[in-house]
């Protein structure tokens, strides 16, 4: 258990290791852990992206047994200032749909990805009029920010009229849905702005975040907070 919690604390997830403990998680099951195990034991949706991305490497890494033998490879070099990352305010807005995995077990899965597709895109085009930058398409959700790549000077209002925007565009979409037998697609969207660091890879590192994916978790469906 111990390896476990370090590896938590690494991924600076170490507010799960009580969690992996009680349900009997140890090192030895990450790499059979699906995202709905994960979201059935109370993972948020952006922890639960970046534990599949980090299992996924500890999958993929060859165990020290049987790698070959190779010389050590340096990674290129890069300014003080690519390292340090971009400081930035940003608002960042997390969308997703509220119970979609009983959703997509009673639809056929290519329907159920047109009805992804179609919400995912609708919502996508909304946020782009305003602005904002989908970062990320997390499944059935986005992550989506404003004040990135381009700033403006009411991005919070910007990304607030985006996610009222999104919720009449779902709505609209159910109605277009009614008497095709398609279930009624509800989505929670969590809003925070505050400081942020953007490496040159694009990932983002700050409170705001975290705390925009927590919102998000618990915000009531069909809302915005």
């Amino acid at each position: 258990m111990e390896r476990l919690s370090s590896w938590l604390r690494n991924l600076g997830l170490s507010e799960y290791t009580q969690r992996f403990a009680e349900n009997g998680i140890d090192f030895a099951v990450l790499p059979d852990l699906t995202e709905q195990d994960l979201k059935d034991i109370g993972v948020l949706l952006g922890h639960r992206r970046k534990l599949l991305r980090a299992i996924a490497e500890l999958d993929s890494a060859p165990s020290v047994a049987s790698a070959p033998a190779r010389a050590a490879i340096a990674p290129p070099l890069r300014s003080p200032d690519e390292a340090a990352g971009e400081r930035r305010h940003l608002t960042i807005m997390f969308c997703d749909l509220v119970g979609s995995t009983s959703i997509s077990a009673r639809l056929d899965a290519e329907e159920w990805r047109d009805m992804v597709s179609a919400y995912l895109e609708s919502a996508s085009s909304e946020v782009t009029k305003l602005g904002g930058h989908v970062a990320k398409k997390l499944g059935d959700g986005l992550m989506v920010l404003f004040g990135y790549p381009i700033a403006h000077d009411n991005d919070a209002e910007r990304a607030t009229r985006a996610a009222l925007a999104i919720q009449r565009a779902l709505g609209e979409l159910n109605r277009r849905n009614t008497g095709t037998g398609k279930p009624e697609l509800t989505a929670r969207i969590g809003l925070e702005a505050g400081p942020v660091v953007v490496d040159a890879a694009g990932e983002i590192f700050g409170d705001a975040p975290n705390v925009a994916a927590r919102v998000q978790a618990l915000t009531e469906p069909g809302a915005v907070w």
